[in-house]
């Protein structure tokens, strides 16, 4: 491989975020790109097809810019996000676009083109500056629009050992958030509600209820809705509610998660984990504890495609 052929361009197409990024070779971010998909007002989503639609609207845009700035000549490798998660059946058309893209691309440059899931990319991602080791073992929590999992990682393999067996906590704060009148997604306007609350009261919402390291997440959607519809509360009080509840319990999950699995690197990534407000109280209440607690980068720890450049770098210059 020639000497100016230093970097890998990646692709991530989740179901609300077109990401390309640009990491050189020494794992320094070149570029990072995203564009957030359009949710119309009032709704709680988008459908795979329509999703699918706006990839394919905003990768040529993307493109061009980070042609503008990275001369294609320097691309030794394009890596793509293929699919949700790391396992045998795993799919989601969204990723399409990025897939047909990268495949594209990597064969008009001549270039291998490295395939990655959604998941490892979160993952890549979410440690990269934590200080968080990959060379040894730790837990990690996947905590997305769509996905709240709790992982064991060791020599790269992930094993999932936990997670929801309904909605997601991101699907929890967005359908709370919407019916309160707010856009979609509603996490980071959540959040700013109660950017420079300590504390509203005690947690009024119930505790959610574990068995082993599996959690549900449903009923605390309809209490909510349940409270917010009797008692019209303000979206201060219904945004701190819903975040200590949520933090209550990673807290409870993080604990019984190291007691059982005997590891106490704990990883927290996706877009949940960008809470300000959530990352201050777990973080908190770990200090000074013997557990390793680590939270990606804000903005590593939404939908990007850094993670997946990441992965491929390491690949391509081991």
């Amino acid at each position: 491989m020639k000497d100016k052929v230093s970097t890998v361009l990646a692709f991530d197409t989740s179901n609300y975020t077109t990401s390309v990024s640009v990491i050189d070779r020494f794992e320094s971010i070149v570029l990072d790109m995203r564009m957030i998909l359009n949710v119309k007002q009032g709704g709680r989503g988008l459908r795979q097809s329509h999703a699918l639609f706006q990839h394919n609207q905003n990768l040529p845009d993307i493109l061009e810019k980070c042609f503008a700035q990275v001369p294609s000549s320097l691309i030794g490798a394009i890596a793509v996000s293929d699919r949700p998660r790391p396992v045998a059946g795993s799919y989601m058309p969204v990723f399409t676009a990025g897939l047909s893209t990268g495949r594209c691309l990597a064969s008009t440059l001549n270039v291998p083109l490295l395939k990655f899931s959604h998941q490892e990319g979160h993952l890549a991602a979410g440690a990269y500056g934590s200080g968080i080791s990959m060379a040894e073992p730790f837990l990690a929590f996947h905590l997305s629009g769509g996905t709240t999992e709790l992982l064991y990682v060791r020599d790269g393999l992930i094993t999932k050992i936990g997670g929801s067996g309904d909605i997601s906590f991101g699907q929890l704060i967005d359908r709370i958030g919407v019916h309160m009148g707010l856009g979609f997604p509603a996490g980071s306007e959540m959040d700013r509600y109660v950017r420079n609350v300590n504390a509203i009261g005690k947690s009024l919402l119930r505790p959610v209820h574990f068995k082993d390291l599996n959690i549900n997440l449903s009923g605390l959607e309809t209490q909510a809705s349940r409270w917010i519809e009797k008692d019209s509360p303000d979206l201060e009080s219904v945004s701190w509610q819903r975040f200590k509840t949520i933090a209550d319990a990673l807290i409870t999950w993080t604990e019984l998660a190291v007691k059982k699995a005997g590891c106490n690197q704990v990883l927290f990534t996706g877009g949940v984990a960008s809470s300000e407000t959530i990352r201050r109280m777990v973080m908190d209440h770990f200090e000074n504890t013997e557990e390793r607690i680590a939270f990606g980068l804000p903005s590593l720890s939404t939908d990007n495609a850094v993670g997946t450049g990441l992965l491929g770098v390491r690949e391509i210059w081991p």
